[in-house]
């Protein structure tokens, strides 16, 4: 019988094993977004798999360590077992597949100036995605920021951590994943914040508790004071965390600043640019230089490599950021002109995604959401 590994041992076997790791899914799936150093052999169950053609192709040989995956973890099944019966004998198969693998975590702790307050860091590793549990070490009282779909991650991060979620909050209207802050504050009856413009500027339809600039909401002895910060979307909100972190979505990251126009576009790109232009410079890198920048995303390929460490915390001080190369050190007019004629490529199903968001539709089932998140988050403008 074919073995079957979990995500989390398959991390583990990568870092001390040598694992071939064969993705049967369509090219065009394969090229979009994959695991790192996997190879491509698209498969479909019942088809006949020839041992020259799979080794040309991939390079095996019978002794080798061979992890099979698929989208879902379906195809991939069958694709061992006619693997098993051509000669190879360590096969394994990743349960799950890239959905699977999409929903890995890392959690660490970013470090302030401010020993009274925690800041962990919740890393989705195959999309980039960061979400947080802010808490009081005095109280043991949390909040959670920008909370992913998988709420039991930032539940266990927290309760694992001796502290209670008293507040969930997201950072603006995602585009690249499914939110699950408005479900995790259901879940445990807190209050749900988002910035005060989310309903009539981005048609949020349910209730939430809305934020205008500068409200300060107490977390314990905690203050997390609301930065209007809008230029990612029109309703983005940063937060400061007791003026030792800020939480800044998908405006400000360690190594880029977030593209405009997934909202703004035609004649409202050059406005989109410019907010977020005067959020930058006049807002988040006004922020004293010790304060710690706590992004909502870090960058991933589609061939799925990174430039972070995994487990290791993705921040930067205010003072970092501010002296960085790249866009940050451009004027106005050029800052304008590069963020809106270089467009990267969208994030997958974008559209869908932020109605679901804004709660003008839902998803009937889980394989929905799973297919809807497939690939890697593309928030960032390219540097």
């Amino acid at each position: 019988m074919t073995e079957t590994i979990s995500v989390e041992e398959f991390r583990e076997r990568q870092q001390s094993e040598d694992l071939l790791v064969v993705d049967t899914r369509g090219e065009e799936s394969f090229e979009g977004w994959r695991l790192p150093d996997s190879v491509n052999y698209p498969y479909k169950p019942g088809e006949e798999v020839e041992k020259a053609e799979f080794q040309s192709a991939t390079g095996a040989t019978e002794d080798e360590t061979i992890v099979t995956i698929c989208a879902i973890g379906r195809s991939s099944y069958a694709f061992a077992d006619e693997l098993t019966k051509l000669g190879y004998g360590d096969v394994a198969v990743l349960d799950g597949g890239m959905a699977a693998y999409s929903g890995a975590y890392d959690v660490t702790t970013v470090p302030t100036i401010d020993d009274s307050v925690e800041v962990v860091q919740l890393q989705r590793r195959a999309k980039g995605c960061l979400g947080y549990v802010v808490s009081c070490t005095e109280t043991k009282q949390a909040a959670v920021i920008d909370a992913t779909r998988q709420t039991d991650e930032f539940r266990e991060a927290a309760e694992g951590a001796g502290y209670e979620v008293v507040a969930v909050f997201d950072t603006h209207v995602h585009a690249d994943h499914v939110s699950g802050g408005r479900a995790l504050a259901d879940e445990l009856g807190v209050p749900y914040y988002l910035g005060e413009r989310a309903a009539e500027d981005r048609e949020v339809d349910y209730e939430y508790e809305p934020l205008a600039r500068n409200t300060v909401v107490e977390v314990g002895e905690v203050d997390l004071k609301a930065l209007y910060t809008p230029g990612h979307t029109s309703e983005s909100v940063s937060y400061l965390v007791n003026a030792a972190a800020v939480l800044t979505g998908d405006t400000l990251f360690v190594e880029s600043v977030g593209r405009t126009e997934l909202q703004f576009s035609g004649e409202e790109a050059v406005g989109g640019a410019e907010s977020l232009y005067d959020t930058l410079h006049g807002t988040l890198l006004a922020e004293p230089d010790p304060v710690t920048v706590c992004p909502g995303h870090f960058p991933v390929a589609d061939d799925g490599s990174t430039p972070i460490t995994p487990g290791e915390p993705v921040a930067a001080t205010v003072g970092e950021r501010r002296q960085s190369a790249g866009l940050l050190q451009d004027d106005r007019e050029t800052f304008v002109a590069e963020i809106t004629d270089d467009l990267p490529e969208k994030p997958p199903n974008y559209e869908r995604v932020i109605a679901v968001n804004t709660g003008r539709e839902s998803l009937d089932d889980e394989k929905e959401a799973v297919e809807l998140e497939l690939g890697p988050n593309r928030c960032a403008a390219e540097e």
